[in-house]
């Protein structure tokens, strides 16, 4: 008795000795202080944005013809939501909303978009999410369309918002004279803005390509993205890439490698070369062992352009397309991967790209108690797809809004209540529905429009009669009146112009313009020639304005330093 009441003894006394030990290292089976405890490391986000891509585009949402087998498997991978809007039904306001988090009439990117000859952009004093990300020590960059404006002298260009780098147009490239879309003698198939001056590329705030070689675009930006992927990957930071590209907008275009290779025809092809762009990001991501803490983010900045017919994007079931309020130019198709954190499936939550901001900052710790946002954290949809989301509802704003019109529509989710409508020419003026095309002047609905979005996506059948829809009319008509009296505009930025504003390579005061501002030795429509160049990110660092060249000796400077960058991304 006494030898087994020794053993229980010393057996306990080594389980507390055990015990305590595991409470101090924080290796046993013991309780941890959880100031103690390892953080897991913040996620690399990646923001893949396409231009003008609509709800029924890929193939995964039932386009018969589309070649998206990297995109169509990445979102059978992901979160994919089926009700996610966007702010507006142009581009250059839902931009804005995606990086800042707020709506387009608080920063005054509206009406429209801006021009190469807007003199204005996205204001100075926005908190963008790549400012944010920046401040907790990650890399940033944007390669692709930034369309936020750029100023006279480049003041409104993405290094002024907290990204490092930036590889791109400042614009669409339709805003530009179309020169070489595809290999061969194909045309561009639009005229496109023939009196402006040559489309810019530049490399952080100076023009490296006037005229940009669309031939070789995708390719180069996907040669950046991936270099910066790399380089963060050694440095073992983490980061922010933001990809907008310029796929599937018009004129499309597309290299030998993916021209005639889809059923679709010219914006089949240019899609075509979106995906292969995607696949390449993901597997750089892959090569690096970084994809499993990479939250990757895809979706649209609008609706399709219906207006270039059978060479335009589909809306699939969805109303209408770009340029209009109703579904097809504002609901898009979106989802988010994260492998490690994420399980695939969808959600039917309403959710809106003007969301992307306070959601990407609760998942990695950044405090926006200091911003005013419109965007709510919908990340309780990330890890339950049936999780109420926390948006109650969305206002859909039109392409110019006014604070007396308000915003024209208002969705839950569920219902669809539309106070106005207006038609827009991008859905085709020939549009054999009356809502659609520019013809269908603006229309106030007293009794709102009212659709039931689970079961009449295309909204074709008007529930406003119903004398039981009466009341959820008069909470919709409540809740956006409310938003309308709390809602703060700023000043309209897209309209103030000066055609000596545009981007030029060399000076905007030279002659003839706006043809002198091709860079000097451009050549826009040859092959680009195989080189063996430093892929390091310095290749894309400048640090002088490109409107600064107006003496021979500045214009010769600025000639040799085009040639040095313009040979990193061929």
């Amino acid at each position: 008795m006494r030898v087994l009441l020794l053993t229980l003894l010393v057996t306990r006394c080594v389980c507390q000795m055990i015990m305590q030990e595991a409470q101090v290292t924080g290796t046993g089976e013991g309780r941890q202080d959880a100031s103690s405890a390892p953080q897991p490391p913040p996620p690399n986000l990646v923001l893949l944005l396409a231009d003008d891509l609509g709800y029924g585009d890929l193939r995964i949402s039932g386009h018969p013809t589309s070649r998206t087998p990297v995109i169509d498997k990445l979102a059978r991978e992901s979160r994919f939501f089926t009700q996610h809007y966007v702010t507006s039904p142009v581009c250059s306001p839902s931009r804005a909303s995606v990086l800042t988090g707020r709506l387009q009439v608080r920063n005054g990117v509206y009406p429209g978009t801006f021009v190469p000859s807007s003199i204005l952009g996205l204001p100075r004093s926005e908190t963008t999410i790549a400012a944010l990300l920046k401040s907790k020590g990650y890399r940033t960059m944007i390669a692709g369309k930034w369309h936020l404006g750029v100023g006279r002298e480049g003041e409104y260009l993405p290094t002024h918002y907290g990204f490092d780098h930036y590889l791109g147009l400042p614009y669409s490239h339709d805003m530009c004279p179309c020169l070489t879309c595809f290999p061969g003698p194909l045309p561009c198939h639009d005229t496109c803005w023939d009196h402006q001056v040559s489309c810019p590329l530049y490399s952080n705030n100076t023009i490296i390509e006037q005229p940009v070689d669309l031939l070789s675009l995708t390719h180069r930006l996907v040669k950046a993205a991936i270099t910066f992927i790399a380089d963060a990957a050694t440095s073992g930071e983490p980061f922010f890439l933001y990809f907008p590209f310029l796929h599937i907008h018009h004129p499309q275009f597309a290299p030998e490698k993916f021209a005639g290779q889809s059923a679709r025809g010219t914006v089949g092809d240019s899609l075509y070369e979106l995906d292969w762009a995607v696949g390449q990001v993901v597997e750089a991501l892959r090569h690096h062992n970084l994809l499993s803490n990479t939250l990757l983010w895809f979706s649209s900045d609008n609706g399709p352009s219906l207006s270039r017919h059978e060479r335009g994007g589909c809306a699939g079931l969805l109303r209408c397309g770009k340029g209009t309020t109703m579904e097809g130019g504002v609901r898009v198709p979106a989802f988010v991967h994260w492998p490690t954190r994420i399980s695939p499936g969808s959600s039917d939550g309403l959710v809106s790209a003007v969301d992307f901001l306070p959601t990407v900052a609760s998942l990695s710790g950044l405090s926006t108690s200091g911003l005013t946002l419109d965007g709510v954290d919908i990340s309780p949809l990330l890890w339950d797809p049936l999780a109420v989301s926390p948006r109650r509802y969305m206002p859909i704003y039109p392409e110019s809004p006014t604070p007396t019109e308000g915003p024209f529509a208002v969705t839950n989710g569920t219902y669809k209540a539309h106070f106005y409508t207006k038609g827009s020419d991008l859905s085709d003026s020939s549009n054999f529905d009356p809502l659609c095309p520019g013809s269908h002047r603006l229309t106030k609905h007293d009794p709102p429009l009212l659709f039931n979005l689970h079961r009449d996506p295309g909204e074709r059948y008007d529930l406003s009669a119903d004398p039981e829809k009466s009341e959820l009319l008069r909470d919709f008509t409540a809740w956006r009146e409310e938003h309308m009296r709390g809602m703060t505009w700023d000043i309209p930025r897209t309209q103030l112009q000066d055609p000596l504003a545009q981007p030029c390579c060399t000076s905007p005061s030279c002659t003839p313009f706006p043809k002198c501002c091709d860079c000097p030795t451009s050549s826009p429509s040859a092959a680009p020639q195989p080189a063996k160049p430093d892929t390091s990110l310095n290749a894309i660092t400048a640090h002088t304005s490109s409107l600064s060249c107006i003496e021979r000796e500045k214009r010769k400077e600025r000639h040799d330093k085009w040639l040095i960058f313009f040979t990193q991304f061929i």
